[in-house]
């Protein structure tokens, strides 16, 4: 994604997450709990544990079920976040009195149902960026009042691709039935690895020598230890693929979804914020989805950042739009040798699609340095990411040298 919506303005540069503390989170609740049922809200504040650790870690020291718990979102470990995690056969001044090395539980109330993930109107966060240019403040808030004004790109980005950067094209290979090349994407290619160990295994794994490949990988690699020992057994790639998590496999094709998604917010982030004839226009207060006929009596409302042009995240069941807009996502599909029948996969991995707003409103900015360091302030709706919004203004990948 070398494009930017505010490409006129420089970039501050910087270093992202030196330090947990340099990058903050906060739920912001699409509710709050009653006071009454079964299912104990906890609010937590955590630094150095991913969401689902947290779960496990609150599983084994408060005696909780694990499946009854609930979260509305993942949470990064690299990071101090506040997050708000249910769970029953708890009482109050036992959650309160947890003692757990990189857990606050801020506090502790009841409610009637489970907390479901997707349950949050968005999150909060301050960030600090370090060793950014000089002029760097003044530079952020142009462009902050750029993206305020016209909305941020509504990316995915980097951080859904995997650590090699190519999870989609395993995703790809799954929805084409290439079960080699999804194999050879998920060991990797060795000049794209940095790890040494592992890029020893990827080598020899191009060469045949499957259990040899899987005897070198480092630790921590257990999914693709069992792809490679399922292979040494002579398995066909299909049965080996297949053997993995189904989780994971879903998360394959998940990123494949989202790189089509991204390919569409840049081939219309020069007009960004106009609806196109055919348009399905994304409500932002429903999350509905209504055929944009008239664009001209409709643009005033995009304006106001009401409404935003959608695009599909693709699958079997979703409505594409109709006109212009609707010739640029089929014309996507027929790029990709596809249609929306190819989602229909079996193993109870077919995707039915969704529609998702190609950009999204920014709110609650502030500003300011710190130091020599740049502190950023924002809110984001749900489902979007910090670092839409990091990139136009850093004008570097965020993700690049954490």
């Amino acid at each position: 994604m070398a494009d930017y919506l505010t490409k006129t303005f420089p970039g501050t540069g910087g270093t992202l997450k030196q330090c947990p503390e340099d990058f903050r989170v906060e739920e912001i609740p699409l509710y709050t709990p009653s006071g009454e049922g079964e299912h104990l809200y906890l609010e937590i504040e955590k630094t150095g544990l991913t969401t689902l650790d947290l779960l496990d870690q609150l599983a084994r020291s408060l005696g909780a079920n694990r499946r009854e718990m609930g979260y509305a979102g993942l949470k990064d470990a690299r990071a101090v976040t506040r997050q708000t995690i249910s769970l029953t056969g708890v009482r109050p001044e036992q959650a309160l009195a947890l003692d757990i090395a990189g857990v606050k539980v801020l506090s502790a109330h009841y409610h009637r149902n489970k907390l479901r993930t997707g349950h949050l109107a968005g999150n909060r966060f301050v960030i600090r960026l370090r060793q950014v240019l000089p002029d760097a403040l003044d530079r952020a808030r142009d462009v902050l009042h750029v993206l305020a004004i016209t909305g941020v790109p509504n990316y995915f980005g980097e951080q859904r691709y995997g650590i090699l950067g190519n999870s989609h094209l395993v995703g790809k290979a799954i929805v084409a039935e290439d079960f080699n090349t999804a194999i050879d994407h998920i060991i990797g290619e060795p000049k794209i690895i940095s790890n040494p160990d592992w890029q020893n295994a990827a080598a020899t794994y191009l060469q045949g020598d499957f259990d040899r490949a899987r005897q070198l990988l480092p630790r921590g690699m257990g999914n693709e230890a069992r792809l490679l020992s399922q292979l040494a057994r002579g398995l066909s790639a299909e049965k080996a693929l297949f053997g993995l998590p189904h989780k994971l496999l879903r998360l394959y094709l998940s990123a494949y979804q989202s790189f089509l998604f991204d390919r569409i917010v840049t081939m219309r982030l020069a007009s960004l914020e106009t609806l196109w004839p055919g348009d399905l226009a994304y409500r932002h207060d429903s999350g509905a989805c209504f055929l944009v006929e008239n664009p001209e009596r409709e643009q005033p409302r995009a304006d106001r950042l009401e409404i935003s042009p959608s695009a599909p995240l693709y699958g079997f069941k979703v409505t594409l739009a109709q006109g212009q807009a609707g010739l640029l996502e089929t014309s996507l599909l027929d790029k990709e040798g596809l249609c929306r029948d190819s989602f229909r996969l079996s193993r109870g991995l077919a995707l039915e699609g969704a529609r998702r707003p190609i950009r999204i409103p920014l709110g609650e900015i502030a500003t300011s340095m710190e130091g020599d360091a740049l502190r950023l302030a924002f809110t984001l709706p749900k489902g979007s990411y910090a670092t839409s919004v990091l990139r136009e203004i850093m004008k570097t990948n965020p993700l690049k040298n954490q």
